[in-house]
């Protein structure tokens, strides 16, 4: 039996009905793995590398986790967050830093680390382009660990731009938190968030996750249901 750990933020988490119809990327990846792949879901809401460290989150995972486990890691929206210091980290300061005490931490217990790059916010411009990206600077130091850390990378920033791209404004606003008002009992008053995701958009994401690790190839097979129909 394969086991994923998950290291993230509240673009992964498993979301609970309260917040219906918010779903983390990791709630929707069990449509793309084998029935007897387990994910243990441990990404929480506003955790940085920093914060998820600090709140004994790694921790948890490393009482669990054990030799032919994966450990994913996907982080960068918070430490971003120039305005909560708690949680900011800098992209070649801090961050890099943290990125590979999550990979020693796999390796230590014989699992394998996967850096994930961010998912790309739905930010289009005037001429239905996507803005620069938010997550540039965190992205390329999370480019470079992968290099110096030899640890493998799914470009999920890269792949989600050119998939939201691609499907354009219109269609992409259902995959993010865009409500309206009086639909959902969580948010009565409507929502505006290019953040979050309902499933759809959950579902997207977690495919392109799916395919980069079926480039991946190697025992990143093991984990793919189907993977010639990626």
């Amino acid at each position: 039996m394969r086991r994923i750990f998950w290291a993230s933020d509240s673009t992964v988490k498993t979301n609970f009905y309260t917040s219906y119809p918010q779903t983390g990327i990791g709630q929707a990846f069990d449509r793309f793995v084998k029935q007897n792949v387990l994910i243990y879901n441990h990404a929480e809401n506003a955790r940085s590398t920093r914060t998820f460290l600090m709140e004994g989150r790694l921790g948890r995972i490393e009482e669990e986790i054990s030799r032919g486990d994966f450990l994913f890691i996907q982080f960068g929206h918070n430490d971003e967050n120039k305005a909560d210091p708690r949680r900011y980290t800098e992209p070649d300061g801090e961050f890099y830093t943290n990125l590979s005490i999550y990979a020693d931490t796999a390796r230590k217990y014989g699992a394998y680390p996967v850096f994930i790059t961010p998912l790309e916010k739905r930010e289009f411009g005037e001429d239905g382009r996507l803005k620069e990206s938010i997550h540039k600077n965190y992205y390329e130091a999370i480019v470079r660990a992968a290099g110096e850390y030899k640890v493998p990378l799914v470009d999920l920033c890269r792949m989600s731009r050119e998939r939201l791209e691609e499907a354009g404004p219109a269609a992409t606003r259902s995959w993010f938190m865009n409500l309206e008002p009086g639909i959902y009992e969580a948010y009565p008053d409507g929502k505006e968030d290019d953040v979050h995701l309902q499933y759809q958009g959950a579902f997207e994401f977690a495919k392109l996750i799916a395919k980069g690790l079926k480039e991946l190839s190697g025992i990143y097979l093991d984990l793919l249901e189907t993977p010639e129909k990626l």
